[in-house]
């Protein structure tokens, strides 16, 4: 979906169109860009999450991991969607209201790290666990 969005941007770089290209759009040419690099990073963190959940299987995937999953996928939506929907509705130099979205998905996406991190140090690969 970020390809896409990046790849929708570009054709419209590409095609000059004023919806986008307009020295009156900068604002949503900055969002729209955000959009695309936060989609695309936290696609990164979760190809990260999978990767640390398949290498350390002592982090079992319990009620802490299912809330960082769930916080992680929430940010994936929030974050990008945000800085999208704030290219929306923009008055004068600021971006549209959907930009009061982003906070909660930085929040989201720091909750969802914290969560793993908690878990790798718990359980991380010099920890043994009995059975």
């Amino acid at each position: 979906m970020f390809v896409a969005l990046g790849l929708l941007l570009e054709i419209m770089h590409g095609l000059k169109i004023d919806f986008y290209l307009n020295v009156d759009h900068e604002v949503r040419r900055l969002v729209w860009r955000l959009a695309h690099a936060h989609g695309g990073l936290i696609s990164v963190v979760h190809i990260g999450f999978a990767a640390t959940i398949a290498t350390l299987p002592a982090i079992q995937f319990g009620r802490r991991m299912r809330l960082a999953s769930t916080c992680l996928v929430s940010s994936t939506i929030l974050l990008p969607g945000g800085f999208f929907a704030g290219g929306f509705g923009l008055h004068g130099g600021d971006p549209g209201i959907g930009i009061f979205l982003v906070p909660p998905g930085g929040l989201l996406l720091f909750v969802a790290i914290l969560f793993v991190a908690l878990g790798v140090s718990r359980h991380g690969p010099d920890k043994t666990i009995q059975s």
